[in-house]
């Protein structure tokens, strides 16, 4: 009797204690939980272009939001764009580097420096304007007309000449445009990059393996990705840039590898250099948009306008047909678009809206916009 009557007295206390368990394990549960959905949020899933059915999360993608930066820290990265003396080459560089003014010291950048790093041997009418670094091209007929060829060869020489203050590199192209406000979205020794749907190293695997050989692991550890965007770190690409220029003009010299990748071809090099030295990238999405397939600029840091941007009277996209409204790039092989191009008609993405109206600001509050072509 006397022990079924203490065990009554102690089951409520018991009760208690359990409940106030459960209450503090769920607690953590939870807590850790909502942690992990803020880690991941911001990071966009990669998403197979072949089957959409499929969510490929790359797990590096979430790491950069699992170690927090110290407060008010800011990791600079120096904008660095390869670029010819040709005029379309000009007007391009003098967008984007409209764009980064703009946006440069805006809350969120981590901009730093800015170098358009000019492989023509020589220096051109632009060198007032731009921050510019002049490196010597290859030697003739080397590129075989190939002029993106020249890329790897200029920042070889520009690491090697040049005193870049920033610990990172962003490696961009003339033909971006800073949106929004860039961070550095790299990790320590982990660099960032945007995925390329038609990089394809798997479906390519007899190519790779003349450039990769099997001892140096899976084709797997090769990204589906470019040079550009990329944000990385100096001591890296100091590493991985003369073996982006010998594997680029391995690949030129061998006639299947040349006709298979044909204008992607510097690409593949550096995603194969890039693993050559064991280095792998944060994939991500957001880090650029391209229209007219991109629908909107929201939550993107960088347009990218190399397809062209065809639509008719009504809205609709009328791709591989030039459009009664167009903006494409190659209209402008020549010289600079005029100012003040016209916008076009309604229901087309915001993403294309935004292209235009952020090129006719940049072409408006540039002096001397339209000189004589010749001289352009």
């Amino acid at each position: 009797m006397i022990g079924r009557k203490n065990m009554g007295q102690a089951l409520p206390l018991f009760l208690v204690l359990l409940a106030l368990g459960f209450f503090f394990a769920t607690y953590n549960l939870l807590t850790m939980i909502f942690h992990n959905r803020t880690a991941a949020s911001g990071s966009e899933e990669y998403i197979s272009e072949d089957s959409q059915s499929h969510l490929l999360v790359d797990p590096i993608v979430e790491m950069p939001k699992d170690v927090k930066r110290l407060k008010n820290a800011k990791l600079l990265f120096h904008v660095a764009l390869t670029a010819t003396d040709a005029p379309y080459s000009k007007w391009q560089c003098r967008i984007m580097y409209y764009w980064y003014k703009k946006t440069k010291n805006l809350p969120g950048s981590e901009m730093g420096a800015f170098t358009r790093i000019l492989h023509s041997g020589s220096p051109d009418n632009l060198m007032d304007e731009i921050p510019t670094f002049v490196v010597d091209p290859l030697p003739a007929g080397l590129d075989r007309g190939y002029v993106v060829l020249n890329r790897p060869w200029a920042f070889v020489q520009w690491l090697e000449k040049a005193t870049i203050e920033e610990e990172y590199i962003l490696m961009a192209e003339p033909d971006h445009i800073f949106v929004n406000p860039l961070p550095n979205l790299a990790h320590g020794d982990l660099p960032a990059a945007f995925p390329f749907f038609y990089i394809k190293p798997e479906e390519n695997e007899k190519i790779i393996r003349k450039f990769f050989p099997k001892e140096n692991g899976p084709v797997t550890n090769i990204d589906p990705i470019g040079n550009s965007p990329v944000i990385i770190k100096k001591d890296l690409l100091e590493k991985i840039a003369p073996t982006w220029m010998n594997v680029s003009l391995r690949m030129k010299d061998d006639p299947e590898t040349d006709k298979t990748f044909g204008w992607v071809l510097e690409m593949y090099a550096y995603a194969v250099a890039s693993a050559l030295h064991g280095v792998q990238h944060i994939l991500r999405k957001d880090f650029m948009l391209q229209p007219p397939w991109d629908l909107e600029t929201t939550g993107r840091f960088i347009i990218h306008y190399t397809y062209g941007c065809d639509y008719n009277m009504k809205g609709e996209l009328t791709y591989g047909k030039i459009g009664e409204w167009r903006f494409d790039k190659r209209s402008f092989l020549r010289g600079p678009p005029p100012r003040n191009l016209p916008l076009p008609p309604p229901g087309v993405p915001e993403s294309v809206v935004t292209l235009v109206k952020m090129v006719n600001e940049a072409t408006a509050n540039i002096p001397g916009w339209e000189p004589d072509r010749k001289s352009s």
